[in-house]
């Protein structure tokens, strides 16, 4: 490749706006193998970096990379969505999850549920057991602990 044609080459930076396409499959736990997310079948995706719509370990991944390269990465879960903390599996009060969720709301276990964070934002957990006094919620991510394969198609850079 000439000079020319070198300076003419987008990399992603951890600022860059990107149009890709990705899959993500789960590569460890007992759902390994099976795909989570997938654009290649449809339109392409956009991602700002540095936002957060991914995990930053995710998006280190791309930095570096050039337009129009294809590949596969595999993360390890602290690299991805980080590590089970079982601190974050915690019991709510029947009536917190009333006072959120509604008081006729029904829920089953594996169900998501979202809770109003104190500073105005809002977090999600999925139900894991639910009595008459209270409920069990676990508030890690749903690809917490798992180690992920990523394959990617940068398709523009800006």
């Amino acid at each position: 490749m000439s000079a020319a044609a070198d300076s003419t080459q987008v990399f992603v930076r951890p600022d860059s706006y990107l149009t890709l396409h990705y899959r993500i499959v789960l590569a460890s736990g007992p759902a390994a193998g099976s795909t989570f997310a997938d654009t290649f079948t449809g339109r392409p995706a956009t991602l700002q970096m540095g936002m957060g719509q991914w995990a930053p370990g995710m998006e280190a991944a791309l930095v570096g990379q050039a337009e129009g390269n294809v590949f596969s990465i595999t993360l390890a879960p602290a690299d991805a969505y980080g590590d089970r903390n079982p601190d974050l599996i915690q019991r709510v009060t029947r009536a917190m999850l009333d006072e959120h969720a509604g008081a006729d709301a029904t829920f089953e276990p594996g169900d998501l549920v979202e809770f109003k964070a104190p500073n105005g934002g809002r977090y999600s957990g999925v139900l894991k057991s639910l009595d008459d006094t209270g409920a069990v919620f676990d508030f890690n991510h749903p690809l917490a602990g798992t180690a992920l394969r990523l394959d990617v198609d940068i398709l523009g850079v800006l």
